[in-house]
């Protein structure tokens, strides 16, 4: 990695281990819910709560989180935030409880939702200005990595009796690792010269820069954070230094990583797929696995190249790819007819524990397949996606969760053969448009968000937008069937892609170009908007 020391590269590599646990329990729940439901005999209500509780512990602490990173600083939140995943995962496992697995979730919300602000925050602050895009989006990669695995242990372990057990416990070695290895990082340097301790930060920068003397770099830290200490958490709302500004800019830029649909969307790729054409196995697994592949492959070159390219650029082609796929499947899906219908009833539990990822790839003998399609109406399959939006909701976080293990069992289509063309199609416009997402919103939305706000405050800011950004998803998940009902797949696509289509100018016209500024520069520049 030239131009910032190793040292540099293994603090953000460390801090970014806390995406790859938040990405893992996102695409987890989907796998390890349909195991529960059966041996817990949850009902449809009951199997929501557990899914939302997460959520609700991941609104929490974006609330209340950004106190903490502020006051206590960066490195003891990520350290506080991993112990919880440890906890929350341990409680998880010895007894099989509705109200264990529920009390289990939260902590696990609050742990990712405090972890995923404050790795944003202290990977920004000890990183050298020409290299934080990479460093930075490092945590996406890791999110979308832990996302894959996910989906590699919902396939590895749906067969197994407690499999969900193994599941959960995955997190455990790795969450106390981390909590382990932060403690021998350094606090971020900027924390340390807003608890006015200047001399620790010199040494601290000096390891991280690899000089003698870090004099200069620190001369100006502390200029930029002598004019940007006085903030209270209200100034965010005043029109002082353009703040208010900045966080309209902010919380915009969450709302349309939410609004252009990709959680929705990939929410349902296997039904969409399974209705074009593709038969179950083919469908489960491409759904999944491809989605997970492409995600982080197309999330790498985001990655090496956000400094030399700059974000702006990437979220203006990410956008714009977005919406050209988006049209093309509404397009696509305008000639099939996919039918939502949203019932959650006279479900048995036994029902869905034949419904687990696993049945359908080649572990199937053929009467149970049977039973299975012949089980798989439409209605069971909202009554899926009913059941699991949690990952539906969370923020970059959740992108692909769903179609992890859930099982495309699609319609049973009148339509017969569906040409191979239109097949193909839709197949390839889903993928473009995953891909579109990890190079543009995906990372870039989070390094922006990490940038534009001054550093006595950027805890807060950050926790701020990312409290939008858990809320959004909620909502929008909840009520996506609905209006998939009322008007159809394609139309949804549509007001995607014009979701899209705005985002690409709101980048265009509000976003600054951040690429080889550091911090403070952007701050001023900010301030003088």
């Amino acid at each position: 990695i030239s131009g910032c020391g190793t040292f540099t590269f293994l603090s953000s590599a460390v801090a970014a281990v806390s995406g790859l646990l938040m990405g893992y329990e996102l695409g987890l729940i989907s796998g390890a819910l349909l195991q529960m439901s059966s041996v817990l005999a949850l009902s449809c209500k009951e199997q929501e709560i557990v899914v939302s509780s997460l959520l609700f512990g991941a609104l929490f602490a974006s609330l209340t989180g950004g106190f903490l990173i502020d006051r206590f600083g960066r490195r003891l939140a990520i350290i506080i935030a991993s112990s919880l995943l440890v906890l929350g995962s341990l409680i998880l496992l010895p007894y099989e409880s509705y109200g264990i697995l529920i009390v289990g979730r939260i902590a696990i919300g609050i742990s990712i939702s405090l972890s995923s602000i404050a790795t944003c925050v202290y990977i920004a602050e000890i990183a050298p200005q020409h290299r934080r895009g990479l460093l930075v989006s490092l945590n996406e990669l890791m999110i979308v990595i832990g996302i894959l695995f996910a989906y590699i242990s919902n396939y590895a372990f749906a067969s197994v009796s407690h499999g969900w057990k193994y599941m959960f416990g995955f997190v455990i070695p790795l969450g106390a690792l981390q909590a382990v290895a932060m403690y021998f990082l350094p606090p971020s340097p900027r924390f340390l010269v807003m608890k006015n301790n200047d001399e620790a930060a010199r040494k601290v920068l000096e390891r991280l820069r690899d000089t003698s003397d870090a004099t200069k770099e620190l001369t100006i830290i502390k200029s930029s954070l002598k004019d940007e200490h006085q903030y209270s958490f209200l100034d965010l709302f005043r029109s002082k230094n353009n703040m208010r500004a900045r966080m309209l800019v902010g919380l915009t830029l969450v709302f349309f990583v939410q609004t252009t649909g990709q959680p929705n969307i990939l929410f349902y790729a296997s039904t969409v797929l399974k209705s074009v054409g593709f038969q179950s196995n083919e469908a489960a697994s491409l759904a999944s696995t491809g989605v997970g592949v492409v995600k982080v492959v197309s999330t790498v070159p985001a990655t090496v190249f956000v400094d030399q390219v700059g974000s702006k650029t990437f979220l203006c082609i990410g956008s714009s790819v977005m919406a050209v796929s988006l049209v093309t499947m509404g397009l696509v899906n305008r000639n099939i007819h996919v039918n939502f219908t949203s019932v959650c009833r006279s479900q048995s539990p036994e029902d869905f524990f034949l419904q687990r990822p696993g049945n359908l790839t080649g572990v199937t003998n053929g009467s149970l397949m049977d039973l299975f399609i012949s089980a798989a109406s439409p209605e069971r399959l909202s009554f899926d996606a009913q059941r699991s939006p949690d990952v539906a909701r969370t923020g970059e976080l959740n992108r692909t969760a769903l179609t992890g293990g859930k099982s495309p069992t699609g319609s049973h289509m009148e339509s017969g053969e569906v040409p191979i063309v239109l097949k193909w199609l839709s197949l390839a416009s889903l993928l473009v448009y995953v891909a579109a997402f990890s190079i543009g919103l995906g990372p870039m939305s989070w390094l922006v968000l990490s940038e534009i706000f001054p550093g006595g405050i950027r805890g807060r800011a950050m926790a701020l937008t990312s409290s939008m950004n858990w809320g959004i998803n909620l909502l929008i998940s909840l009520t996506f069937l609905t209006v998939t009902e009322l008007i159809g797949l394609s139309w949804v696509c549509f007001i995607y892609t014009i979701m899209s289509l705005a985002s690409l100018a709101f980048v265009i016209v509000f976003i600054p170009e951040t690429k080889g500024c550091s911090l403070e520069q952007i701050s001023m520049e900010l301030a003088k908007q």
